[in-house]
């Protein structure tokens, strides 16, 4: 992995401090965005929820939505690509279904559909909010160039001995 020599933030003219940076990974290695999601229940009722979308480059595969509730705050993580691919097309298999759809006012919305052993969740956001943040992904990591150190995730889920 090449490196290269970067100035420390607070150094002065005369002194150069230098810091290894890693070329191959991205500067930002997480992002987030908010999200307003309209969910409705069993009744057909309809609330708003709010939700955060975060990516970490570091995790290439995964997104996590986490959802602001008043008690606490739900992570839900999941497939990159789900998230991709159900922007138009239906897409999905056990846990987590996503899909295009038009709300009741004609705007296009992406259906994120989740299922749990204590239940299932449905609801939809507004579809550019969606791509706006998959795109931001895809420029951090495009697919396809995905990879995972497994030297340290190993590191990482084994104690140190």
């Amino acid at each position: 992995m090449g490196l290269k020599d970067v100035r420390l933030p607070g150094m002065n003219g005369n002194r150069k401090e230098v810091a290894p940076v890693a070329e191959s990974r991205p500067l930002v290695n997480v992002m987030t965005q908010d999200v307003t999601l309209d969910c409705v229940d069993l009744a057909g009722t309809s609330r708003q929820l709010e939700a955060e979308l975060a990516y970490d480059a570091l995790d290439p595969f995964a997104i996590t939505m986490t959802f602001k509730t008043k008690h606490a705050d739900v992570p839900w993580v999941f497939c990159r690509e789900l998230l991709l691919q159900g922007i138009s097309n239906p897409t999905g298999e056990g846990d987590v279904h996503v899909w295009p759809s038009i709300d009741i006012e004609g705007r296009a919305v992406t259906v994120i559909e989740l299922h749990s052993n204590s239940g299932s969740f449905v609801a939809h956001a507004r579809t550019p909010e969606i791509h706006d943040f998959v795109s931001r992904t895809l420029e951090m990591v495009p697919l396809g160039t995905e990879s995972i150190d497994l030297d340290e995730l190993v590191d990482a889920l084994l104690p140190s001995v």
